[in-house]
This record gives C-alpha cells, structure tokens and sequence, in this order.
C-alpha cells in the first residue's frame, strides 16, 4: 500500500462547521500513514460515538493488513474478534492468554516483527499497580524496538486521562506515553487517546495531536475546551452533535469539518446492555504458535515463582530453628553462669574468714552464729563482707596460704600470719555447713569479683579439710540452705507456679500461673514464671514446657555421688519451705482423698529435728553419708574417727 492511499471513516454532515467546498454526504479519508504515525485525540461524552469511531478506524486499518494494538479499561474491543484473527491478551480467562509484564517484550515483538494485532485488555486485573506497570514495559518495548524498524504502528490508548492527567501527577506510565506522543512519530508509532472528558486530559498531549475528533460535549469544563481549540462556535455546536457526529479537525489539510462516522461492523460490546438477551458472537481463534510462545513465558515464571515459595519455606524453617537454638543457647549460658557463681560462693565464704583474719566468736559453735542474733553471724553475713575481708590480706600472706602443705594459714591485720594449729583449732570451733549455708545466700551475685577463681567441688572438700569436725556437715546443710533461700526470695504467685510444677513435673508457664491462683494472661504467667527459670528451680524441657529441677540441682551438688534415696531425702528437706507437709510423702498425681488434710508419717519426726537442729547449736546434726562426699573430704572423715 503507498503512502497516497486513505480509509474511508465518515461522511460529511450538514451543520454549523460542515466544509463549504463539499456536499453533505461527501466521503471524508484519512491518510493511512498520518493516522499510523500521527498523534490522535477523540473525545465525547459517554454514548457520543467516541469508541465506535475509534473501532471504524481500527476496522479499516485491519482490513489493509496494518496491526494495531489496543489498550482496553472496560473489555469491549473483543467483539473485534468476530471479523479478525487479533490477540487478546490480559487477565481474565476469557482472553486467548493471561499475561504479565514479563510478557512485555514478547508482545511487543509480536506485533512489530510478526503483525500480530493486539488487544491488551487491563480491565481484568484486580491490583492497578500491576496493570501500570504490564503497560509500562509493554509502551517500553515497543518504543525501543520501533527506534531501530521504523515501521509505521499504532497504539490506541482508552481513557487516556488515568494515564496522563490534567491535574496531579504523572506516574513512570504517563511519562512514557508523553513521550511517545512527542517522539515517536519520527520513529514510526503513532499514538491516539480516547476519554469522556477533554479538560481531565493534559493539555501537553491534546496540542501535540496531527488530527482531532470531538463528539458531543455538555460540561462547561470540557466545552471551554474545545472553544479554546476550536473557536467560540464550535464550543457551542459540540453540545447539539447527534451520536456518531463530531468535529474532525486535521493538520495535514488544516480543516475543520462536521461529519457523521460510519457504524462499526463487528460485534459491539461496549453498547449499553438491553432488555434482549445477550447473545455473544463467535470469535475468531489466534494460531496456537502463538499462544504457545506466550504460554512458554508464563510457565517459566509459575515455575520461579513456586521455587521462590519454596524458598522462601526453607529460610522460614532454617528462621525458625535458628531462633530455637538461640533461645536455648541463653537457657544453657543462664544455668552455666548460674552454676559457676553458686560454686564460687561456696569456696569463697568457706575461706573468707581464714583469708581476712576473722574467726568465730567464742563459745559459738557455728560459723554463722545461732538464730539469736549473736554477733557470729555477722562473719559471713554476706558474700560481699567475706570478699571485702580478702582484699584487705596483704598479697604475699595469700600467696603464703597458697603454697601452705598443711591447713592453710590466713592473714590478718595487715597481713600477719596465723599459726596453721590455731587456725585448725579455730575452724574445728565452726560449723562448715553454716559457712557453705551462708555462703549459698550469695549465689545469685550475677558479678562475683575477680580474685575468687572458678572452682571445682574436689576443691571445696579440699578446703573443708581445713575446719576439722566441721566437715561432719559435708556440703547438705549448705545445699539445703541454698535451695531453700532461692525458693524463700521467690513472690508468693512464683512459689505456686513451683508447686505446680513439682506436681506436674513439667507443664508450661500459663498452665502453673493458673494453677498457682493467678490469670491466663501469658504476660502475667511468664512475668512471675521468670524468676523461678533464672534460680535454677525449673528447666526448660522443649516446645515451651519447664520442668521442676530441685532433685537434679541436689544431685549435681553431690557429683551424682548420692543414691536416688538420698536425693530424696535432701530434696524433702528443701521442699518443707514451699510444700504443705500433707503433700511429701505422697505422688503428685495422688488424689485428694488419699491425701487428706493429716501429715504423713515421719514428717512430724523429720520437722521436730529440722526446729532442733536450727534452734540448738551445741547439738550435733547427723553427719551425712560417705556417698556424697568426694575423696578429700571422705579420708579427712576417716581421720577424725581415728
């Protein structure tokens, strides 16, 4: 086809604005290749005949072998299928193929190399952001290729006025399609925009246009439009145009004409919807070549998109594992400094008053004094005392005590040294349940000082071979007493939430609280659930459960060195300052009947030596058994019998 030949659109109508040099009825043309490469404008009010005109141009177009392609806001360009083998591509399943922008280029290349008429239908996708932005790389790809083939091409844009407004801004879309208007004629792709309302339309786009066509028009806004283009009469006429009527005003013969535009031939489905029933037309089917191509390029994409799902599952569950270690990592670092601070607190107020000087008041036979008050307990009345007495031993005293083969000598009052005779004699007087009893109320000390090295339980009993008879009280009594002031500085709700777990042995937080009288609020259960976990009274035991840990504390005391009796026989004795007495003696899934509100058997017995023992200090409390002592502690045993 030459450059000369037209399509024939429109007749010329009678009216104000008919041209005077033709007869109505005249045939109006339009050269094919200013419409292919020219920019264009229709407006009209909704029913006007602004989109029929815009299929009779696409209609002829199609008929002389020019692709198009076909922006469609509303799904009614498809009737087009009815006369012609077109592409519709977009989001419903009525559409020869679902794409997305990675469909861009392909597209593009279709209609350009291919000639393969297009109807891009954006209407069916539900995110607006994905409908810019599949027109965006679309308009991209087509301005791209057209720079290097130069092939005349239009692209047909409805309600231009969502992408290139007369108000607010213009998104990366709006740009785009500017710049085609003002650039791509020179490179061969035309451009023509279609919207209800003329004055919402940047004027930048409406002034660049080579050929115009304004139907019918009411609003003020939008005739002061066309009275600003066109001329005061036209502003006017435009109101009293019939449907299909409008002006056409063209550059390349600088007329202004009022002509009727042809009826479309294929099926409308842009008309206003009747009584009658709908009856679809059958459309034409495109080559399934290419479909196939465009089918390539979605699978492709579902199958990155369901290795990402993938992917992203993986890294959710490696997420998830990371954070369960961690969590136990602090669990596990919480115990172990828990454990390395009570072990430095037992050997360091054991030492403390051999190191500082200091030595238990006469007549008192616990290092700790009695519960009278008397001044022995304020020997070892706190960690913090017992370490502030060591540092005031002169240096070369401690290294003496160090390198001592014998009981070890301390300095005292600037360092003087202290006679090993007198310092045994000293500690035979004390009692080394109550050093290591005192020395437990400081376990909790989260800093101890630097000078009191880490320990082992070998060196505890190696130190207690210092104190003579009071190593007849082993490590029990001093592990009692910890245990026992862990649980008395412990709220009253915190204790219950204990019980609970000693009966359930193990359970979670919300459960305990509940249980222990307060709320299931899980803030409120793990708020007073926390001090029990850093003491040491219950450990974690997986998948937000805790479970009760008094025996194992008492077990790793002793080095595993006391039989399961033993155990519990210690672990009754710290249980009596948080478990009722009827409770001991029976399992915790017991019934209430079984129970019953009397004491079992022996508690009586086992309490009134627990008050003797605490109240009177000049009676001996039984010695423990050899199995929880450790090979220094049992030969210093076996020498005081002799």
């Amino acid at each position: 086809m030459s450059e000369e030949e037209a399509i024939h659109v429109a007749d010329v109508s009678e009216g104000i604005g008919g041209d005077a040099t033709a007869e109505p009825g005249s045939p109006v043309e339009l050269p094919v290749v200013d419409v292919l490469t020219g920019r264009s404008f229709i407006t009209g009010k909704s029913g006007s005949g602004k989109s029929n005109t815009a299929s009779v141009v696409i209609e002829n177009l199609l008929s002389n072998g020019f692709p198009v392609m076909i922006v469609d806001t509303d799904g009614e360009y498809y009737g087009l299928k009815e006369e012609y083998e077109i592409l519709h591509a977009g989001a419903d399943d009525e559409c020869d193929i679902v794409v997305s922008p990675e469909h861009a280029e392909k597209l593009a290349t279709l209609a350009l190399e291919q000639n393969v008429p297009i109807i891009l239908d954006v209407s069916g996708y539900l995110e607006e952001d994905t409908a810019n932005e599949l027109l965006l790389e679309v308009v991209k790809q087509l301005f791209a290729k057209e720079k290097r083939m130069k092939k005349p091409f239009l692209l047909v844009i409805e309600e231009c006025h969502e992408y290139i407004p007369e108000g607010g801004g213009m998104d990366e879309t709006g740009k785009m399609l500017i710049k085609v208007g003002k650039r791509g004629r020179k490179h061969g792709l035309g451009i023509v925009g279609i919207s209800q309302r003329p004055a919402d339309v940047k004027k930048d786009f409406i002034t660049q246009c080579d050929w115009l066509c304004w139907h019918r028009l009411t609003w003020d806004n939008d005739t002061k439009v066309v009275g600003r283009i066109l001329g005061s009469k036209y502003a006017s006429a435009v109101e009293d145009l019939g449907d299909g009527e409008a002006f056409l005003m063209t550059d390349w013969d600088e007329s202004i004409r009022r002509i009727q535009f042809h009826r479309k031939e294929t099926f409308d489905a842009g008309a206003t919807p009747g009584l009658d029933d709908f009856e679809r037309p059958e459309l034409k089917s495109v080559s399934s070549d290419l479909v196939g191509e465009l089918q390539s390029i979605s699978d492709e994409k579902e199958r990155r998109e369901s290795e990402i799902a993938d992917l992203k599952q993986e890294l959710q569950k490696k997420d998830r594992r990371i954070a369960d270690l961690e969590r136990e990592l602090e669990e596990a670092r919480d115990l172990s400094d828990m454990a390395d601070q009570f072990a430095q607190a037992l050997l360091g107020k054991a030492e403390a008053p051999y190191r500082g000087g200091g030595r238990p008041p006469a007549g008192d036979e616990r290092l700790g004094g009695t519960d009278d008050g008397d001044e022995g307990q304020s020997v070892l009345k706190s960690y913090d005392e017992a370490v502030a007495a060591t540092e005031e031993s002169d240096a070369d005293a401690e290294a003496e005590t160090d390198a001592a083969p014998g009981p070890g000598p301390s300095a005292a009052d600037g360092g003087a040294e202290v006679d090993a005779d007198a310092a045994t004699g000293d500690a035979a007087t004390g009692d080394a349940a109550d050093v290591d009893a005192t020395a437990a109320d400081s376990a909790d000390e989260p800093n101890p000082p630097d000078d009191v090295d880490p320990v082992t339980r070998d060196d505890v009993a190696e130190s207690a071979l210092r104190f003579d008879e009071a190593i007849e009280l082993g490590t029990r009594e001093a592990v009692i007493d910890e245990l026992r002031s862990r649980i008395e500085s412990l709220p009253e709700l915190s204790r219950g939430m204990l019980r609970h777990y000693r009966r359930e042995g193990a359970s979670d937080p919300v459960a305990a609280h509940i249980d222990a009288g307060g709320d299931g609020d899980s803030g409120h259960a793990y708020s007073r659930h926390r001090p029990i976990r850093r003491v040491g009274l219950i450990r974690h035991a997986g998948r937000g459960s805790y479970a009760y840990a008094v025996p194992d504390l008492v077990r790793e005391a002793y080095a595993d060195r006391l039989d399961e009796a033993q155990v519990d026989e210690i672990v009754r004795a710290v249980e009596r300052v948080f478990v009722p007495s009827a409770e001991l003696d029976y399992p915790p899934d017991a019934a209430p009947a079984e129970v019953g509100d009397r004491a079992p058997a022996g508690d009586d017995e086992a309490e009134e030596n627990t008050d003797t023992d605490a109240a009177d200090g000049d009676e001996e409390p039984s010695a423990p058994t050899d199995a929880g002592l450790s090979d220094a502690a049992r030969r210093f045993a076996e020498r005081s019998e002799r």
